[in-house]
C-alpha cells in the first residue's frame, strides 16, 4: 500500500491507497477560514498549519491501516509553496525512515493529470489497466487558481504539453473578478453561484483568447475589462447587476476553455477528454465541456470533487499509476523540493 502526503499550499492531506482495492482512507485538513481574512494564500501560515496538522493527521490514518502493510511513501515535492513543500517532504522522510520504506516524489501538476481516472479505478480495480488503455491517447484540462493546462497522455503514459496561459490561471482571473465585485474568498465558487440567475449575455467581455490558431491562453485582459466596466457603473448599479456581471464574465473565461479544447481535440486522435483541477467543480464549466467531448464521439473523464484540489489521494495514484513511466522522482532520502517544478517538457 502506497502512504501519501500533500503540502503544496494551503491544505495538508494524507491518503493510503491499495492498488488492489483503492482508498483506504483520505484525509484533509483545509485552511480556508484561516486565509480568507487575507484574500489568498499566506504561506508563512499555512507553513506552520502543515507543521501543526500532519502529525495529527497520520495518527488517525494509523488507526485503519498498520504501518507494516505501507510498502512506500509519496509525497508532493512540487510545484508549489517552497515552505509548504518542505513541510511534507521532510515529513514522509521522517516517516519512511521510522517505517523502513522508500520515499518518491510526486509531480503535484501530474497527479491532477491522472486525477480524472481515479474513478475508472474505484469502479473496477481489476480492470482497470485494461479499461485505462481503450482510453488512451488523452487529452486533458487542467485548470486551477494557478494553472490553466492542455496536456495529452499518450499510450505509453508519457504526458506532453500542448498549451498553457501567458499570464493569468482561469481560476486565478476567475478569484480576482470576484474580488472585484466584492465578493468572499476563494472567489471561483462565489462567482458560479451568483452566475446561475444571471445573463450571460448582459455584458461584452473579451473572451480571453489568444490567436485564433494558438492553443495558448490569456486572461489578464478579460480582468481589466471588468474593472473599466464596473468603473463605469454605481455602486446600487454593480449591486442589481451583480449576476449578469457574475454570468457574462464566467461566460467569457469558459468561452476560451472550451474554445481552445475544441481546437486540440480536432487536431488529435484521441479517445477521451479530462478535466481536472480546483474549477473542475464549476457545473456549467462540466456541461460544456461534456457536450465538447460528445460532438467528438469520445468520453468525457473528470475528477471526482474530493480530488480536484490539493489532496493525497490524486498523490498516490500517480505514483501508482506513474511507477514505470518516469513521471515519479525516486532518490528516496534524498528527495529536495522542487516549487518550479512544470508537468512536462512542451511539445517541440
Amino acid at each position: 500500500m502506497i502512504f501519501a502526503l500533500e503540502s503544496s499550499c494551503d491544505e495538508t492531506a494524507v491518503a493510503v491507497f491499495d492498488p488492489a482495492k483503492g482508498f483506504v482512507t483520505e484525509l484533509v485538513h483545509s485552511q480556508i477560514t484561516l486565509h480568507e481574512s487575507y484574500g489568498g494564500v499566506v504561506p508563512d501560515l499555512a507553513s506552520r498549519e502543515h507543521l501543526a496538522h500532519f502529525g495529527p493527521l497520520v495518527k488517525r490514518a494509523l488507526t485503519v491501516v498498520d504501518a507494516g502493510a505501507i510498502t512506500k511513501i509519496a509525497v508532493t515535492n512540487g510545484p508549489g509553496l517552497a515552505a509548504c513543500l518542505a513541510m511534507g517532504v521532510a515529513t514522509a522522510k521522517s516517516l519512511g525512515l521510522a517505517w523502513g520504506v522508500p520515499v518518491i516524489g510526486v509531480n503535484h501538476l501530474r497527479a491532477h493529470a491522472f486525477s480524472t481516472f481515479i474513478p475508472l479505478h474505484t469502479e473496477n480495480p481489476a480492470a482497470f489497466e485494461e479499461e485505462f488503455a481503450k482510453l488512451l491517447p488523452h487529452l486533458g484540462l487542467l485548470v486551477s487558481g494557478g494553472n490553466t493546462i492542455l496536456f495529452s497522455l499518450d499510450e505509453a503514459r508519457q504526458i506532453r504539453l500542448l498549451a498553457t496561459t501567458m499570464d493569468d490561471a482561469a481560476g486565478e482571473a476567475l478569484d480576482k473578478g470576484a474580488k472585484l465585485l466584492g465578493l468572499g474568498y476563494p472567489g471561483g465558487p462565489q462567482v458560479e453561484k451568483i452566475a446561475l440567475s444571471g445573463n450571460v449575455n448582459a455584458f461584452e467581455f473579451p473572451k480571453a483568447v489568444a490567436q485564433r490558431s494558438s492553443l495558448e491562453f490569456s486572461f489578464s485582459g478579460l480582468k481589466t475589462s471588468l474593472r473599466y466596466q464596473l468603473e463605469k457603473m454605481q455602486p446600487e448599479e454593480i449591486e442589481r447587476r451583480r449576476a449578469d456581471l457574475c454570468a457574462s464574465y464566467q461566460n467569457a473565461v469558459f468561452n476560451a476553455l472550451v474554445r481552445k479544447s475544441k481546437l486540440a481535440l480536432e487536431r488529435g486522435a484521441y479517445r477521451s477528454f479530462g478535466l481536472s483541477g480546483g474549477v473542475a467543480n464549476n457545473k456549467t464549466l462540466q456541461a460544456q465541456l461534456d457536450s465538447v467531448a460528445r460532438g467528438q464521439n469520445i468520453s468525457f473523464l473528470r475528477a471526482l470533487p474530493r480530488h480536484t484540489g490539493d489532496n493525497a489521494g490524486m498523490i498516490a495514484f500517480a505514483a501508482w499509476a506513474e511507477r514505470e513511466t518516469g513521471g515519479v522522482n525516486e532518490t528516496n532520502y534524498a528527495l529536495e523540493i522542487a516549487p518550479s517544478l512544470p508537468l512536462a517538457l512542451a511539445v517541440s
